[in-house]
């Protein structure tokens, strides 16, 4: 008796803690906070799902507890046989009719949805111009990610830049094993594959985007390895005219060392190899394959360090000195001698005057 006590004990705190954790989170990671089409249309579905299933739920749970009620077992009529409906029509054609209606009320929906969202014929479209349509090529890596503006010959690593109140067009790959393109509150969620490019569009809306902060966050949403859930990038949604001069200041960007310390890291930064993965400027024109590590060329200006840690020179020290501690499997680790604490200094220096912005 008290094991089937202690049982049923743990089980409820268990329920009880499943309950309160599924109410955490940050709002930037919340599906329930739409900021563009795309999100809007998944949300209505959602909303649309949800209320169909609760207004079945409450019909059957009304239609239980009057059975219960009306046909229960009474005193003196334990033998009684109540009046058996199998073979009813009427009833099986109502049973049988409700859920068909209910299957077409969000299926209707659901495929006009779902074929509006492949419209991405614009991505292949020869005549397009590129103010009329951007697109992005995303590659995923283990542990970042890789934005190329095919039509601008611009790359960035682990910062997403987008116009708002228009279309977005994406080509997703992965350079390595099946990851997942997720913006929670933007919409979409599509995989990543290493042998074909899954196609989508997102649209991030400019006043949701005001309010959103500086930055939406996206996410890796396919178990990838051990530092899956560190596979963050961040979003930077801006107006037509900064995301233009954005992508003027992106193409001119050349790297210069501005100190004799930064002169130094840029020194060591050939020395130790860096320069053989890592481009430091935004007009990277190597070949996908040739790009193994994350493009350099804004890293002074990026959101974060390593794609979680706040972005601070602390933080880059401490990547350089030991990423295996912050990103458990990451390519980066064991590729360079251990340095010193003068070498992690100019290195930081030079990494951190990495801009490109003309302000």
């Amino acid at each position: 008796m008290k094991k089937w006590l202690t049982k049923w004990r743990l089980f409820s705190l268990f329920a009880i803690m499943t309950l309160v954790l599924a109410g955490c989170g940050e709002p930037f990671l919340s599906t329930l906070e739409p900021a563009g089409e795309v999100a809007d249309m998944q949300y209505d579905l959602m909303v649309l799902s949800t209320l169909i299933m609760v207004v079945v739920i409450a019909v059957v749970t009304v239609i239980f507890i009057f059975v219960v009620v009306k046909f229960r077992r009474k005193k003196g009529e334990e033998n009684k046989i109540p009046v058996q409906v199998e073979g009813n029509h009427k009833l099986e054609i109502i049973w049988t009719v409700i859920p068909i209606l209910l299957l077409l009320v969000l299926s209707i929906p659901v495929v006009t949805a779902t074929f509006k969202l492949a419209e991405v014929d614009a991505i292949d479209d020869e005549n397009r111009k590129p103010e009329d349509a951007i697109v992005v090529n995303v590659r995923a890596n283990l542990y970042w990610w890789e934005f190329e503006y095919p039509d601008y010959g611009v790359v960035t690593s682990q910062d997403l830049v987008v116009p708002t109140d228009e279309k977005v067009y994406f080509n997703l790959i992965s350079s390595d094993v099946k990851h997942s393109f997720w913006i929670p509150s933007i919409g979409g969620k599509m995989d990543t594959n290493t042998e074909n490019v899954n196609k989508m569009w997102l649209t991030f809306d400019s006043d949701r985007a005001d309010q959103a902060g500086e930055y939406f966050y996206g996410k890796c949403a396919e178990l990838c390895g051990p530092s899956h859930g560190l596979m963050d990038f961040k979003v930077k949604a801006l107006s037509r005219d900064d995301f233009d001069q954005w992508i003027s200041d992106m193409k001119g960007a050349k790297a210069v060392a501005a100190t004799d310390l930064a002169k130094q890291g840029e020194q060591l930064f050939e020395e130790k190899g860096c320069i053989a993965c890592h481009a430091v400027s935004p007009a990277d024109e190597r070949p996908a394959a040739a790009r193994t590590a994350p493009n350099l060329g804004s890293f002074g200006e990026r959101a974060r360090v390593a794609g979680i840690l706040p972005h601070n020179e602390e933080n880059v020290r401490n990547w350089l000195k030991d990423p295996e501690s912050y990103k458990p499997g990451n390519k980066m680790t064991g590729t360079y001698p251990e340095l010193s604490d003068q070498e992690l200094d100019a290195l930081t220096e030079y990494l951190m005057g990495l801009k490109v912005s003309s302000n």
